[in-house]
């Protein structure tokens, strides 16, 4: 679809932007928040590359019937070819599942065999993803490094900080994104009945692994009037007590729940029996019917169902700051580089940043209390041993990741899910076939 191209309007630079997932049931929602900010972020071309030809049929006839309803003036490509994509572009964002649902449904029930909750993120669940991402991943990025020279690579891929810390570790001008920051940004501003964007948040940590210390409207923190006011709805929210959110002075995002309620979520999960991920498989089989209706031009209801809650608005957000006229603060991943003086200098943190078109740098941040560091510096060991297991590969190399994260820990339990996990993966795995 060509709807006019060319020069960016009012003398700004023409943009071409490149979404290597085109095909998943996100790219709607992500299309649609880039027709409504056309006048703070002019992309001229957009390209959509899947392997998946009939799903990104699918998706980008929607995406085509989008941004023609919003008289869109810039182009739609959707190719398979990656080369093709990458070509030129200035952005590349990665939104990837190698293996699709079915390997995510492995990830979240293999660990439950061995007495440890199944996340696609956390522990045992979100190494086995890693095991499988980041090669693809930085095939991806090595072939945007000689077809689009200083192209920003955006992951949204989880688990985003092992994605990003192997992009950066491997040189490519690479940032990480997720959904968390933005999405609890919108609930806390409902609550306090204002604009989301007289709020700001002080958020620390790793990806999945953080806290809001304070919530800020106009430079006042009212995380404590917040407690008071509505602590048991925040803490229904998150699925921690109420009690421990006052201890700790802060709101940990919900996927501290498979750290501070390891037991309960494990039983909630053997109890419930079917997965997240085969839920998702469910909506998203649901959402490609939808799609595919030639009638339907918005993004229905159903996708809220899917997770990523505000993730265009996070990423077209970030976008606009990077190749916009004004700067903006950003929760982001990025490079530690003393933000957190525990960790090393390549850690890879989840923290606000300044961005602006001359780069991306993180704020400075307030000393994080002891039993926050701890478990931080902990998951952070991990990540550094899952990058290396992913990168150089070998059996050794998972068992040792899976000895040091914190939900694991223990060398038999380690021993046995290493063996499980690259069995489990050996047809992604090009050292174990």
């Amino acid at each position: 679809m060509d709807l006019g191209g060319g020069e960016g309007r009012e003398g700004k630079r023409s943009m071409k932007l490149t979404v290597i997932g085109g095909g998943s049931t996100y790219t709607p929602e992500l299309v649609e928040g880039l027709a409504r900010m056309f006048g703070s972020l002019t992309v001229d071309e957009l390209v959509l590359v899947d392997p998946a030809a009939e799903r990104l049929e699918i998706v980008g006839g929607l995406a085509r019937r989008i941004l023609s309803r919003a008289g869109y003036p810039g182009a739609l490509r959707c190719t398979s070819r990656p080369d093709e994509g990458l070509d030129g572009a200035d952005a590349v964002v990665l939104q990837l599942r190698v293996g699709g649902q079915r390997a995510r449904i492995g990830d979240e029930t293999i660990p439950l065999g061995y007495g440890c909750v199944g996340q696609e993120t956390t522990g045992a669940g979100g190494l086995a993803k890693a095991l499988r991402t980041v090669p693809v991943a930085l095939d991806i990025a090595r072939r945007a490094r000689e077809r689009a020279p200083g192209a920003w690579i955006i992951d949204f891929t989880n688990p985003v900080g092992i994605v990003t810390r192997a992009l950066l570790d491997d040189g490519h001008r690479a940032v990480g994104l997720c959904n968390t920051a933005i999405d609890l940004q919108r609930y806390f501003a409902g609550l306090l009945g204002t604009d989301p964007s007289a709020v700001s948040l002080d958020h620390v940590g790793l990806n999945h692994l953080t806290w809001e210390r304070a919530v800020l409207v106009d430079g006042v923190d009212v995380l404590p009037r917040l407690l008071d006011r509505h602590g048991e709805q925040i803490a229904a929210r998150v699925g921690l007590p109420v009690r421990l959110l006052r201890l700790l002075g802060a709101v940990p995002s919900g996927y501290l729940r498979h750290y501070y309620a390891h037991d309960e979520v494990l039983r909630e999960q053997r109890r419930y029996g079917a997965t997240r991920g085969q839920r998702v498989a469910e909506i998203e089989r649901e959402l490609l019917d939808r799609y595919a209706d030639p009638a339907l031009c918005t993004v229905p209801d159903l996708l809220s169902q899917r997770g990523g809650a505000y993730y265009s608005h996070a990423a077209l957000g970030l976008m606009a700051s990077l190749y916009g006229e004004e700067s903006g603060v950003h929760v982001l991943d990025v490079r530690n580089e003393g933000t957190l003086p525990f960790l090393s200098d390549p850690a890879v943190v989840e923290v606000p940043c300044v961005v602006g078109r001359d780069g991306v740098r993180p704020r400075p941040c307030a000393p994080v209390a002891p039993e926050v560091a701890g478990l931080i510096a902990h998951v952070a060991a991990y990540e550094e041993l899952a990058v290396e297991a992913a990168v150089r590969g070998g059996r050794d190399r998972v068992f040792r990741a899976l000895l040091a994260h914190p939900l694991i820990a223990r060398a038999d339990l380690a021993d046995r899910l290493a063996d499980h996990l690259v069995g489990a993966n050996a047809h992604y795995l090009r050292w174990a076939r």
